[in-house]
């Protein structure tokens, strides 16, 4: 088998290089009747790429189902359980597997644009499917020529003796804690994610190579951004809910430097879609939009650089091998410098339209510019101290690992200050905003966002400051961290501020979507795109005051619960805040199948004196692996989740070991988690595909252009039009 996926991979790297090679020469003599041919050879070996990378997924899939360990991978990353989903998961569950999943998902995306439209040679569509597949061969190169990242290196003989696993060979497997559904769907949503995003990088490449500012490239990638972004919000969700059920920290997000990579595109493409939308609209962010286009590929890049280079040391990363930190660190640097380089070259053809640019900063092009550059100043920040700890001494904090505490204390302010943007943009005019205009429409939701306001203010004066209080007169490594953020002072305004921006938030985007269907009745889906920004906005509202809550205000209690074996008894109640904890009784089962061991505990749960549920943490040994999988409990309530860890019994004493937390409006994170999931997929079942009329229409003025008129002096039909010439076509959507 082993064999089979080699022969397959190099196939891939033989079709991915004579894809790039004959569409560079037919786009070259794209004039000539062998232009074409080339052309549609080079689409046709990208399609014989994802073939060839099918079947080495094909192989490893086949291997991990009937437990063939003839390779290595297969026998590092396989798992024990009877669960099909579980097996098929290892594929991406480790190095090389995840890296040819991720491979396979490019060569995909590829195929689906390489066939579109095959019999049409578009030199736009050509050249994007050219760079995408210039990515491609990276990637597979990656595989080919560098042994840490080979997914069909032979099994080492040591590991077995007469044709059966050895002892050390059983010891071999799957993470026990990625046997989880949220664990095994969150990396292939990532990955999905990643690799959409080489469609708007392919595009904006190809539209400052063909010198084509008209929306063609908009509307041929726009759809891929958006559901790129939807799988990276998916993704990130998923590991925050894997997080928090499964590693019995407490928490969903730590700051780590692999979180972190996966954060980035993120956040690069929130500045990507909302350019993107204002490109096709109103001809402007012409240059924002490749530049973010380039970055959102970059960042993905970046995510892989982090795990896999060894320059940045992660409990998520991988080894780091040679092959691997220069092939990857050069597609970032060529990506951004690509970019930057065709924008300078293409400043006069890409320029915004004139008649669309804004009067004053207080507009919608304002809002929209700076919420664009904060989230790019955001993605730079975070970026500089994840990899903190690999530059030199000399730089500000290089060569330090750098704390959650210093990614909160820039995060909360900035996304504070940016989801202000966000509620206050729909309220702005284009142009310049009329301040008579702008109160008269802000009147409703700004009453109903007050009214949401003072309610949560109240519960923060009741119960979350009390609660911070508490944590400092306490004392000890809790109230270090609250102290590390800044003097109280600071902290409350920051919770007031960020607790008004959230009604505002919510309540805005609320009023807009009502509005929105109001004003077109039975016709509002051909508003769907903006009905769902209008929705994620308000999602964005829920999450923002859930995090205040789940992230600033957790009350976190480790202690011990006196136990008696022989009789099966405990002492006092753990207590936490008004939370009881009364030991009932506790139980240990092995496992017939697979000699894991469970030992669970059980406790009623009170509050105020009132029972309110019963709660079973527990720990599990695996055998086959020997590690310990810590397996919380919760009890959620409307204002927030009652989080209990069982961690095993003292040596010393034979006490319980228990770690509990109260985690305040954590329901609010994972709510507007769905909703702003609902929003991205709304806004993308209303945007049209890249074969839209007038897209098609511009591409072609563009195409003639160029043809008719020399490169320098060649100018965007776009540019010429009248400000929101685009907006029929995407009413029609």
């Amino acid at each position: 088998m082993s064999e089979i996926g080699l022969f397959a991979l190099l196939i891939a790297f033989v079709a991915s290089s004579l894809s790039v090679v004959a569409l560079a020469i037919g786009h070259a003599l794209r004039k000539k009747q062998l232009g074409a041919t080339l052309s549609w050879a080079g689409r046709v070996a990208a399609v014989l790429a994802f073939i060839a990378l099918t079947v080495c997924c094909g192989v490893l899939i086949y291997c991990f189902a009937t437990n063939n360990y003839s390779i290595q991978y297969v026998l590092d990353e396989h798992s024990s359980s009877n669960n099909v989903f579980y097996k098929i998961s290892a594929l991406w569950a480790g190095r090389e597997g995840s890296l040819l999943f991720w491979t396979w998902l490019i060569s995909l995306i590829n195929s689906i644009v390489a066939l579109r439209k095959l019999d049409e040679i578009n030199p736009l569509d050509n050249i994007a499917v050219l760079v995408s597949e210039l990515v491609l061969a990276s990637f597979v190169g990656v595989m080919l020529f560098s042994e840490a990242n080979m997914p069909f290196s032979v099994t080492e003989a040591r590991y077995f003796s007469n044709g059966v696993l050895t002892a050390a060979g059983s010891l071999l497997g799957m993470n026990t804690l990625l046997e989880h559904w949220a664990m095994a769907i969150h990396p292939p949503t990532l990955f999905v994610g990643y690799a959409g995003l080489t469609i708007p990088f392919a595009y904006g490449i190809a539209a400052l190579v063909t010198n084509n500012s008209s929306t063609e490239w908009v509307h041929r990638s726009e759809r891929f951004a958006l559901v790129a972004w939807f799988m990276l919000t998916v993704g990130i969700g998923l590991g925050s809910v894997w997080a928090y059920t499964v590693l019995g920290w407490g928490g969903f997000w730590g700051w780590d430097p692999v979180e972190n990579a996966s954060l980035l595109p993120w956040l690069v493409c929130v500045a990507l879609i909302h350019s993107l939308s204002q490109y096709k609209r109103r001809g402007v962010f012409k240059r924002w939009s490749v530049m973010c286009a380039c970055l959102a590929f970059a960042f993905c890049i970046v995510g892989t650089f982090i795990s896999r280079s060894g320059i940045v040391q992660s409990v998520h990363a991988f080894e780091g091998d040679p092959v691997s930190l220069v092939l990857f660190g050069s597609l970032i640097a060529l990506s951004i410098l690509a970019g930057a380089v065709g924008c300078l070259l293409r400043r006069e053809t890409f320029t915004d339209n004139t008649e669309a640019e804004a009067e004053s900063m207080v507009s919608r092009e304002g809002a929209f510019y700076v919420n664009n550059l904060l989230m790019i100043v955001l993605t730079l920040l975070i970026t500089y101290m994840t990899i903190a700890q690999a530059l030199p001494s000399w730089l500000p904090l290089g060569g330090q690992s750098v704390g959650s505490g210093s990614y909160e204390a820039i995060a909360r302010p900035i996304g504070i200050v940016y989801l202000l943007l966000l509620a206050v943009c729909p309220l702005l005019a284009w142009g310049k905003t009329n301040p008579r205009t702008f109160f008269k429409n802000a009147k409703i939701p700004g009453l109903c966002a007050l009214v949401c306001f003072v309610v949560l203010l109240v519960y923060a004066t009741t119960t979350l400051f009390p609660r911070y209080d508490a944590i400092i007169a306490a004392g000890g490594s809790s109230a270090s961290a609250l102290s590390s953020y800044g003097p109280r002072i600071y902290y409350f305004i920051l919770t007031i501020v960020g607790f008004l921006v959230a009604s505002l938030l919510l309540f805005n985007s609320l009023f807009q979507l009502v509005r929105m269907v109001r004003t077109h009745g039975g016709k509002f889906l051909g508003k769907l795109p903006a009905i769902g920004s209008s929705i994620s906005h308000a999602a964005m509202g829920l999450i923002l005051a859930g995090l205040i809550g789940s992230m600033m205000f957790v009350t976190n209690i480790t202690g011990y619960v006196d136990y008696n074996s022989e009789t099966d008894t405990a002492g006092e109640r753990f207590t936490i805040l008004d939370y009881e904890l009364e030991y009932t009784q506790s139980s240990i089962v092995q496992s017939e199948t697979t000699n894991d061991v469970l030992y669970t505990v059980e406790f009623d749960v009170y509050k105020d004196g009132n029972m309110i549920g019963h709660v079973t943490p527990s720990v599990t040994w695996v055998a086959n692996t020997q590690q310990q999988k810590l397996n919380a409990s919760v009890i959620s309530l409307p204002t927030e989740d009652l989080f209990v860890v069982y961690r095993g019994v003292s040596a010393q004493t034979g006490a319980l070991s228990m770690d509990v937390r109260v985690n305040p409006l954590v329901s609010c994170v994972w709510a507007g988690f769905f909703l702003l999931c609902l929003g991205m997929l709304v806004s993308a079942c209303g945007r049209r595909s890249g074969s839209s009329k007038a897209a098609c229409v511009e591409g072609k003025v563009a195409e003639a252009t160029e043809a008719a008129v020399p490169a320098e002096a060649t100018t965007d039909a776009a540019d010429t039009a009248p400000a929101g010439t685009t907006a029929p076509t995407e009413t029609k959507a």
